[in-house]
Order: structure tokens, then C-alpha cells, then sequence
């Protein structure tokens, strides 16, 4: 309907735009016949008014006898009347103008009409306009759709599980599958009730308390309070390599941007190599982990081993700087060299964090940003280490550095590099 507005909106402005000019000319050619049919009429009056004062003045001068004043007289006031009928013969007369012609609105307001109906007629009726939905309408329900076919055949699997429980209420698989389901579907205190009945039948496992520490740790708003923190405990007390508690470790550490800590746990379940662990994707959090620690890849670090410049790289926080950080929460380091001509785009760059530090780094072609701009590309190098307040690239005010100018990408020494500088504003 809104469409259907706004087209009509449209197709008057337009009409307006286009009969205005008639309308407007036409009155100014009336107006135009008024004030020329009153001047004609006001001459007439005048000439009339001057003739008589003239014929007046001679009577009384004796030039004209009676007789001779009053037929000048007849005779003015007769040419006064015919002058005025002939005003007004000619004003009845049509004169040719520069008025538009009044088919050229038409034409043009048909053509508008006309040309509305058939793209509309074009892109679909009303009723198909209005019922016909868009691509993002028929995603947006298809999509809607297939969650609350989810969701019922969860509800149904459930309810299964139920009736099944209360024949053999102490099948400790169906209770753990039923605790499983129910964290899939956000209800973390029945999932908890159910780990406890397994834990019920079968003891303390540290599989059974890691996975109530999930669900506690969820339905607290992903925050690690005594409970948790004790159900973990509990858990690493029975097996330090359980995986469902260094998964949960790793997440909430990954979460928090502690990177090497999530890999530990990570890869501690990747080395115990239990089975019904999905160790392919344990991998690619690995992977995504080194990624944002900055660390290249070993096929990288083959690859710089054997060519390109290597610039060994120290970096440590002034005390100063280190009892700031110690007060907030974990930042995010970037080290990065980029090239003396004033250029910003990084040669090579890598990511840590201060609670790393100090740290011993190695900036090389491996990470370069792009395979045309890196190390190789140039002779010398200026290299920064940047504190980020906020955790994005770049220097910025607020962020604490360090820096290093004009080092050769062939130095074989260790530069060290102290954060000890805060970055203010321009003035």
C-alpha cells in the first residue's frame, strides 16, 4: 500500500508540474486584455475631455456661433461612442498569442497516467504486490520454519526420553542423553537434575561433573563463580585430562582473549585423544587460537627458516607500564615492522598478549601481510610495539609503545623493545 501512495504522490506532482505553465499563462493573457481594454477606454475619455475644452474655448471666444457649437458638440460625443463600440468589437475578436495550447497539458498528463499504469501493470498487480513475499521474507520464513520443526522434534525427542525414564528410571545413558538435550535447548537446571541422577547411579565421573560444570557455567552468564570453579576442581581431581573441562576451560579463556591458555587446554584433550571428542574441530580452534596469538604456522616457519630476513625481537613492559595493566583486564600486544619511507602498511606483524610478556618474537616473511610487501621488499625497517587500550591495529591515544628505528632486515641481533611510553593526542 505504501508503494501505491508514494506512485500516486508522484503522478500529481507531476500533473501540477505540467498544467501550472497553462494556467498561469492564461490568466496573465486575461489580466493583459483588462488593463488594455481600460487604458484604450481611459484614452478615449481623455481625448474626448480635451476636444470639448478646446471647442468650448472657441464659442466663448466668438470664434464659433451657436449653431456651429452645438453640431462640433453632436459630433465629439458621437465619436466618442463609436470609438468605444469599436474597443469593444475588437477586444470580442480572438487574437493570435503565445498562450500554450491547451492539448499540450493533456497530452502530456495522458502520457504520465498511461506510462504509470503500464509499469505497474508491468511489475504486478496490487493484490500480487501485497501478498507476493520478498526473497529476505521467504529466507526469513523458511528459516523460521525449519527452527520450529527443530524445536518440536526436540520437544518430541524429549518427551521420549521421559516416558522411557519413567520405566527404567535408571538407564544413567538416557539420563545423560536427556541432560545433553536439554542444554541444547537452553533449560540448564533440568540438564543439571539430569547429570545428577546419572551421578546418582554411577558415581563421581569427571566426564558427568564437567558436563554440570557447562551448564552451570551457561546458565551464570558464561561466568566462572565458586560453584563452577568447584564442580572443575572436582572434575580434574578424577582426571586432569577430562574433555569436558578443559573444552569449557578453553572456551572461556578463548572468550577472553586469552589465547595460549586456550590452546593448552585444547590441546590437552587433543594428546589424551579420547574417544566421542571431535578432535578435527579441536584442531581448528587450535589453529584459530595461533592465529590471533599471532603465531605462524609451521609450514610458515619452515618456509622463513630457510629464506627472507628474520628480525628477533624482545619484547617487555617498563615496570610502570606492567602495574597499569596488572589493574584491568588482559590487552592485546601488536608488533609489527613497517618500512623507513613513511609508508604504514606492516612488512610483517604478529599479535601477543601482555600477560605474555616478556616475550622473545620473531618477525619474518611467514607473517607478512601480503606476499609483495614484506621484509625482503626493503633494506631497513622501523619496529614498534603497540599496547592497544581498545584491541585494534594501528597506534592510537590511550595506547602504550615502544619503537625501534632504522633497523637493517639483515641484523642477526636481538632488538629489544620496553613499552614504557603512552600515546597522546595531537594537539
Amino acid at each position: 500500500m505504501e508503494i501505491v501512495l508514494i506512485t500516486l504522490g508522484f503522478i500529481v506532482l507531476f500533473l501540477f508540474v505540467v498544467w501550472l505553465p497553462f494556467f498561469k499563462n492564461t490568466k496573465e493573457e486575461k489580466d493583459n486584455e483588462i488593463i488594455n481594454h481600460t487604458l484604450r477606454d481611459d484614452t478615449n475619455v481623455q481625448l474626448y475631455k480635451e476636444h470639448k475644452a478646446e471647442i468650448e474655448k472657441d464659442f466663448s471666444d466668438g470664434a464659433i456661433d451657436e449653431e456651429n457649437y452645438q453640431y462640433l458638440l453632436a459630433e465629439l460625443d458621437n465619436s466618442l461612442l463609436q470609438d468605444i463600440a469599436a474597443a469593444e468589437k475588437k477586444s470580442d475578436i480572438p487574437v493570435e498569442s503565445k498562450q500554450f495550447s491547451v492539448f499540450w497539458p493533456i497530452g502530456l498528463s495522458l502520457f504520465i497516467v498511461v506510462f504509470t499504469v503500464v509499469v505497474y501493470m508491468k511489475q504486478g498487480t496490487l493484490e500480487a504486490l501485497m501478498t507476493t513475499p520478498t526473497a529476505n521474507q521467504q529466507t526469513a520464513q523458511s528459516t523460521e520454519q525449519a527452527e520450529q520443526q527443530q524445536q518440536e522434534q526436540m520437544l518430541a525427542y524429549i518427551k521420549n526420553l521421559q516416558q522411557h525414564l519413567e520405566e527404567k528410571p535408571d538407564d544413567s545413558e538416557a539420563w545423560y542423553n536427556l541432560g545433553q538435550t536439554f542444554v541444547g535447548a537452553g533449560e540448564f537446571d533440568f540438564a543439571i537434575t539430569a547429570y545428577e541422577q546419572v551421578i546418582r547411579i554411577e558415581g563421581e565421573h569427571a566426564d558427568i561433573l564437567g558436563a554440570i560444570a557447562q551448564a552451570s557455567y551457561y546458565r551464570n552468564n558464561q561466568q566462572i563463580d565458586e560453584q563452577v570453579q568447584s564442580l572443575i576442581d572436582r572434575a580434574f581431581a578424577l582426571d586432569i585430562n577430562d574433555p569436558s573441562t578443559n573444552i569449557l576451560l578453553g572456551m572461556h579463556n578463548f572468550m577472553g582473549q586469552n589465547y595460549a591458555q586456550a590452546i593448552e587446554y585444547w590441546q590437552r584433550v587433543i594428546d589424551a585423544n579420547k574417544q566421542g571428542v571431535n578432535i578435527a574441530a579441536l584442531k581448528e580452534a587450535v589453529t584459530e587460537a595461533e592465529r590471533r596469538l599471532g603465531m605462524p604456522s609451521i609450514e610458515k616457519s619452515s618456509s622463513s627458516a630457510i629464506e627472507g630476513p628474520q628480525l628477533t625481537v624482545n619484547v617487555t613492559l617498563s615496570d610502570e607500564i606492567a602495574a597499569k595493566l596488572a589493574q584491568g583486564e588482559d590487552k592485546v600486544v601488536f608488533v609489527y615492522a613497517i618500512p623507513t619511507d613513511g609508508q604504514r602498511m606492516p612488512l610483517a606483524a604478529l599479535k601477543v598478549m601482555a600477560s605474555d610478556l616478556p616475550k622473545t618474537v620473531t618477525l619474518s616473511n611467514g607473517n607478512a601481510m601480503s606476499a609483495q610487501s614484506n621484509l625482503s621488499s626493503v633494506s631497513e625497517v622501523n619496529i614498534f610495539a603497540i599496547v592497544s587500550k581498545l584491541g585494534g591495529a594501528g597506534i592510537k591515544p590511550g595506547d602504550y609503545k615502544a619503537e625501534a628505528s632504522h633497523i637493517s632486515v639483515d641484523s642477526t641481533e636481538t632488538i629489544n623493545l620496553v613499552i614504557d611510553s603512552l600515546v597522546e593526542e595531537e594537539k
